[in-house]
């Protein structure tokens, strides 16, 4: 029975690695993403775009080798919790990916085009955004609950940045018009940022499920 247990906890382990490279791949697109935007490099947006099905493929590998350990091994309620916390927190951060990806094509519309803004405010609430991921991910494999706790309020400050930042914009379209389209690109840039902070959190609050067993919600 032991030899048993001791394989399956080896699989959950192998599971738990993939989702480290998971994470480490689209926090690393997210950066690049950014990165491009900021330094118009459109090369390298459009290399963002073609190498999201890494990371979509890793996702759906994460996904069926937990659907086969659970249809498999039927755990019990705490394993299939980590299993449940697994697969949730692989599909955040696939969505992160995501949002690396239309990053890198409103990159593409604005091309070479001069900022017609500030995009300070979009600076400052990536870098808040990529502090919250590396940390969310330090105190996922820490199991680390206080740690997840302080992440998830970084979230509200994040949420501040971008009322502050469509706000900016909005008041820019009324006045330059003419500019309509790069404001639609920086509002969607903008929104992406806030929805990565948004799956941070998220982790954050499957974490607290695991070690706690109760859904809580952390946005509030």
């Amino acid at each position: 029975m032991s030899s048993v247990r001791g394989r399956y906890d080896n699989e959950i382990n192998e599971v738990q690695q993939d989702l480290l490279v998971l994470c480490n791949r689209s926090i690393l697109s997210f950066e690049a993403s950014f990165t491009a935007f900021i330094e118009k490099d459109l090369i390298k947006a459009q290399e963002i775009i073609d190498k999201d099905v890494d990371i979509n493929q890793l996702e759906e590998a994460i996904n069926d080798r937990v659907i086969k350990l659970i249809t498999r091994q039927q755990p019990v309620a705490t394993d299939l919790r980590r299993l449940i916390v697994l697969l949730k927190a692989a599909n955040d951060m696939e969505r992160i990916g995501d949002y690396a990806v239309n990053i890198a094509k409103e990159t593409l519309h604005i091309g070479n085009s001069r900022f017609i803004t500030s995009v300070e405010l979009l600076e400052d609430m990536y870098f808040k955004t990529t502090l919250m991921l590396r940390q969310i991910v330090d105190a996922f494999v820490e199991e680390n609950i206080t740690k997840a706790k302080e992440v998830a309020e970084l979230d509200d400050q994040i949420d501040e940045m971008y009322g502050n930042m469509i706000q900016h914009l909005m008041k820019l379209s009324a006045v330059t018009p003419e500019n309509i389209s790069q404001i639609t690109y920086l509002s969607f840039i903008c929104r992406y940022i806030e929805r990565c902070a948004d799956h941070a959190t998220n982790i954050a609050e499957h974490l607290l499920y695991l070690k706690k067993g109760q859904h809580i919600d952390l946005n509030n």
